[in-house]
């Protein structure tokens, strides 16, 4: 799902950003022929995200002569103790790779772990867990995938895939009626508008000027069970704003149809996951 240059990209970024012009212990240490064998190990549970990124930054390093053999594929669930792939090549490949290899994989199956957490607890209600822009610079892809291996949707990926007015837009816009109808006039057929509401007020204008999906921003669950009453399927509802693991379930019980977490992707913990050396 994500295109290769990039990826191969964020890694070149990383490793000139990690080894520099040389790495002191290991090309004074090894054997430039030196081989072994190395294993990705689970030190959590939880679900597993970017293991083909991790090993491109060893095919990088050395385009002939590694190899692996993947046991635990994106989206397994894992469990503590679990061998999620093994590798061979020259040593300086795996000690210098190692740590750029991990922060992917880490992070990655990090904001997958979060966002399946969420998606489950919201089950057996009609909401879907997406994600925001609150992503880390030059990483949004690589979080948004992971968001998707979890079992969350992707909103927008940038300012472009759609034209959503939060308050400061409405407020230096002229108001709802004024800013939507703007917008309409000059937006192509394919470009949906998301407006940001902070009350049922707000929600009641948003209506009659239609706009394709409403944002409740911060708001009580009684006043998004009465939004949910009030809308009836004439517009998306998303709920949005200060959500935790703990007000989760209540919120999509209102009846909304998404909720976005920020924190899925800018406050998630990283996934214990260590590379051992095996021989």
């Amino acid at each position: 799902m994500i295109n290769s240059i990039y990826v191969d990209n964020i890694i070149k970024t990383a490793l000139l950003e990690d080894i520099n012009y040389l790495d002191a212990a290991t090309d004074y240490l090894i054997d430039e022929d030196q081989e072994n064998t190395a294993r990705f190990l689970a030190k959590a549970d939880g679900v597993l995200c970017g293991i083909d990124i991790a090993l491109r930054v060893f095919e990088l390093l050395q385009p002939q002569g590694f190899t692996a053999t993947v046991y635990k594929h994106d989206g397994d669930v894992l469990e503590k103790g679990d061998i999620i792939a093994e590798i061979h090549g020259k040593t300086r490949t795996l000690l210098k790779g190692e740590r750029t290899a991990l922060n992917l994989l880490q992070h990655m199956s990090g904001v997958a772990t979060a966002t399946n957490k969420a998606v489950n607890i919201v089950a057996g209600t009609k909401a879907s867990i997406a994600d925001t822009r609150k992503t880390m610079p030059g990483l949004r892809p690589l979080q948004k995938y992971a968001v998707t291996v979890g079992g969350g949707r992707n909103h927008r990926f940038n300012l472009s895939d759609a034209a959503m007015l939060k308050d400061n837009h409405v407020d230096a816009g002229g108001g709802i009626a004024n800013a939507v109808a703007k917008l309409k006039s000059k937006l192509g057929h394919m470009t949906k508008i998301e407006l940001e509401v902070r009350n049922l007020d707000e929600l009641g204008q948003a209506l009659e000027a239609g706009v394709d999906v409403i944002m409740l921003d911060n708001m009580s669950c009684e006043e998004m069970r009465e939004a949910v009453e009030i809308v009836n399927g004439r517009a998306l509802l998303e709920a949005s704003g200060g959500i935790t693991d703990e007000t989760l379930r209540a919120i999509a019980e209102t009846g909304v149809d998404i909720i976005s977490m920020g924190a899925i992707t800018h406050s998630v913990k990283a996934f214990d996951i260590s590379l051992k050396i095996a021989n």
